[in-house]
C-alpha cells in the first residue's frame, strides 16, 4: 500500500483512503505527493 502526504496540511494519507475520493480527509486539498526515502551514500574502499 502506497503512502502519500497532503501538500497543504502534510498529514499522511494511505492509498486506501484515496480509492473512493481523491481529496484529503483532513483539509479537503486535492494536491498530494509521495515522500521519497532518504538515500544513504557509502564510499567504496
Amino acid at each position: 500500500m502506497a503512502q502519500y502526504k497532503c501538500f497543504k496540511c502534510s498529514k499522511p494519507i494511505s492509498s486506501k483512503m484515496l480509492e473512493k475520493r481523491f481529496v484529503c480527509p483532513h483539509c479537503g486539498s486535492k494536491i498530494f505527493y509521495k515522500p521519497r526515502m532518504q538515500i544513504v551514500k557509502i564510499k567504496a574502499e
